[in-house]
């Protein structure tokens, strides 16, 4: 039975880090018309569960440190004495690729899970036989 919990974590571990990052990329979309707005980068790293399993946790989050968008606009209050501001540095192509690989990744771990949980079902009747 230890097998099929080694798998469960393995997964909620990869599910908990998905969730993570969809909802940091989610934070990114909705913040890319914000002015001086640095989009949130989440990396993933191993972590070693119980019973000996490595699983996957997400890193801290880190702010993008690439330049910022000069954004010419002289009717905008943040705009400087030229009439620019800084934009912010998300590309909503990269943030929706990223967020389709995370949504995928997470419908994969989640297929995982159940066919766990469907063995561990399968194998619990026939030890009831």
């Amino acid at each position: 039975m230890s097998e099929f919990s080694k798998s469960l974590d393995v997964t909620t571990s990869g599910l908990k880090a998905q969730a993570t990052r969809l909802r940091h990329l989610s934070e990114n979309i909705s913040n890319a018309d914000t002015p001086g707005y640095r989009r949130k980068l989440v990396s993933f790293e191993t972590a070693f569960g119980g019973q000996g399993v490595s699983t996957v946790e997400t890193s801290r989050v880190r702010l993008d440190q690439s330049t910022l968008e000069r954004v010419y606009d002289p009717s905008h209050p943040m705009a400087d004495e030229s009439g620019y501001f800084d934009g912010s540095n998300v590309d909503l192509l990269i943030e929706l690729s990223d967020a389709r690989e995370a949504q995928r990744s997470y419908e994969a771990n989640l297929k995982v899970f159940e066919q766990t949980r469907k063995m561990s079902s399968s194998l619990m009747e026939l030890l009831r036989k």
